[in-house]
């Protein structure tokens, strides 16, 4: 299984808001911004926190995707 927060960044632009936004809002560091951006695995309180700036759930942010199925696609 691997993880795509591409709903995330949907987000973002529905919300006129950049990564550094989110950043500065949310008080996730760089770091944890750049994991996000690299598709890779993120703590929990780290999700909760965006989603309670974004008032969305952990669903609407991201995604968990079975590279076994077959023409399944990422986002």
């Amino acid at each position: 299984m691997s993880i795509s927060y591409n709903k995330l960044w949907k987000i973002l632009i529905d919300k006129k808001m950049n990564k550094g936004d989110l950043c500065k809002i949310t008080g996730i560091s760089s770091s944890t911004m750049a994991k996000l951006t690299k598709d890779e695995p993120v703590n929990l309180t780290i999700l909760e926190r965006i989603c309670t700036v974004l008032k969305c759930n952990v669903g609407d942010i991201m995604d968990f995707i079975d590279p076994n199925i077959s023409g399944e696609k990422k986002g």
